[in-house]
């Protein structure tokens, strides 16, 4: 990964971080390599990423139920 994206760093969990323009946002994608598949797990700017644990913050479920009003 880190020969095809050299940006990246990769972290415990099959976790990879990606750094988004310029560095300005996060995102923190879970690696399936067996299966091929990638799941986002969290995004955000730099500043909120620096409150976070990398490794263990878990996926947001409640986004999956939110109705825009």
């Amino acid at each position: 990964m880190k020969a095809l994206h050299g940006s990246v760093s990769i972290v415990r969990n099959n976790r990879i971080i990606f750094n988004i323009k310029g560095n300005d946002y996060r995102l923190i994608a879970s690696i399936n390599f067996k299966q091929a598949a990638a799941y986002v797990i969290w995004f955000g700017t730099h500043k909120e990423y620096d409150k976070i644990n990398t490794a263990t913050i878990a996926f947001d479920t409640k986004i999956l139920n939110y109705k825009a009003k």
